[in-house]
């Protein structure tokens, strides 16, 4: 399910701001930038502001760090530090899974929402750091035992009645101010707004192997600690296996009823819809520029009812091969594993960190990434890849890495503003 770009929450003006509140909706901007599967951009923010809700935040942070709860991180103003400063308490912020923003239509998904959600953190986390207020401690919201049959938490009742219904708490983070804002924010901004899949060809030639090393060098932030393998297929003997493994099973969701239909409410007709929608993609996006002719055409072989047609004359085996002539020549695939093959909560928000830290840094780097999410999100086809390549654990992201020869357009986003609530 999508919503509108815009939102009915009140916020106040920009000269009634705090300084926190000010910076969090710098970071927004340039977090809402985050790669997301389908661009469903499933997560939220909220920002603690009454007692309850920063009692809330500050215990789940404390418990994480194995310690009490300090009257000091809790302080909500009433004994004098008002936080008009912005340097007299600390702040935190509460990241979420919006329910009526997540994919359902295939298990996989709920990996790859949380993925999303991690990618999202560790942008906004950065983001902020730059602009003055750096993490001091983050409380992962594991579901407890029957947690998850009653619907919610102990920790998402503590937050209060302000807190959306439709959001599930993943994490609480704590903020301390601790210094001016960097100029290498606009530095972050550019590379957030560079980053987009690309999913034209990309140049033969191979990536040198000091770049592949520096996209594995270690990641800090949420992303810190993240117990990630990265591995880069290279050799022409792990790219044909990989390639046949997307000739054979590529077309899978094509064929899939519900995962098609889901991923198709995501295709937008043309530009302006997916501008007035800020979510999805626009046809551009999958295909690259082309004439109106062509795109009447693919929107009609694309519809869910032709699809259910086609895909008795074999047409997904087709669409299939297609994409498998684009991966074949790929100089680089990366393959990122989880190590444990179930893997909790807190381990996938941060491999999903880890991911938009490799991304930007590819994108710094001047190489592109085109995700081929459809052999990992059914664990028959997933677990033949991990077999034949040697992949341990969980894998959890497979992607073309190169340099492209075609630029795509970016997709587009959500007004920022409207993933984050004060509560």
């Amino acid at each position: 399910m999508t919503s509108s770009p815009t939102s009915t929450h009140r916020t106040p003006s920009a000269e009634r701001r705090s300084p926190f509140e000010a910076a969090l909706r710098e970071a927004a901007d340039i977090a809402a930038l985050s790669p997301s599967s389908h661009n469903c951009q499933p997560w939220g923010v909220a920002w603690p502001v009454s007692s309850g809700a920063r009692q809330a935040a500050a215990r789940r942070v404390d418990e994480a760090r194995g310690g009490g709860t300090s009257a000091e991180s809790i302080s909500d103003g009433s004994d004098g530090s008002d936080g008009c400063d912005g340097s007299s308490r600390s702040e935190y912020v509460v990241l979420a899974l919006d329910r009526e923003r997540e994919l359902t239509s295939l298990p996989a998904h709920a990996v790859e929402m949380q993925l999303s959600c991690g990618a999202y953190l560790q942008i906004l986390l950065r983001s902020l750091a730059l602009l003055g207020w750096s993490t001091d401690g983050i409380g992962f919201v594991e579901p407890r035992p029957g947690e998850q049959e009653r619907g919610r938490s102990d920790f998402h009742r503590r937050l209060g009645d302000t807190w959306p219904a439709s959001w599930s708490p993943l994490c609480a983070v704590r903020l301390r101010r601790t210094g001016p804002p960097s100029g290498a924010l606009a530095e972050l901004r550019r590379t957030a707004r560079a980053r987009v899949t690309n999913r034209a060809p990309y140049r033969t030639e191979a990536v040198e192997p000091a770049v592949l090393a520096g996209l594995r060098a270690p990641s800090a932030g949420v992303a810190e600690g993240a117990e990630v393998t990265v591995r880069h297929l290279v050799a022409d003997s792990e790219r044909a296996v990989f390639a046949d493994v997307v000739a054979r099973h590529g077309g899978r969701d094509f064929s899939h009823r519900q995962a098609w239909r889901e991923t198709h409410s995501f295709l937008r007709r043309n530009e302006a819809e997916a501008a007035a929608q800020g979510d999805g993609f626009a046809l551009s996006q999958l295909f690259g520029p082309m004439s109106g002719p062509r795109r009447l055409a693919l929107r009609t072989a694309l519809a869910p009812t032709t699809m259910r047609v086609l895909r008795y004359a074999g047409y997904h085996r087709v669409l299939a091969r297609q994409l498998a002539r684009v991966v074949r020549p790929t100089p680089v695939v990366v393959a990122m594993s989880f190590a444990d093959s179930v893997p909790g909560l807190e381990a996938t928000v941060r491999g999903g960190a880890h991911l938009a830290e490799y991304w930007m840094r590819a994108t710094d780097a001047g190489l592109a990434l085109h995700p081929v999410s459809v052999v990992l999100q059914h664990d028959d086809v997933r677990t033949e890849l991990q077999d034949r390549l040697g992949l341990p654990g969980r894998t959890f992201f497979v992607s073309r890495l190169g340099r492209s020869l075609t630029e795509f357009p970016p997709s587009r986003r959500r007004i920022a503003s409207s993933a984050v609530r004060p509560i």
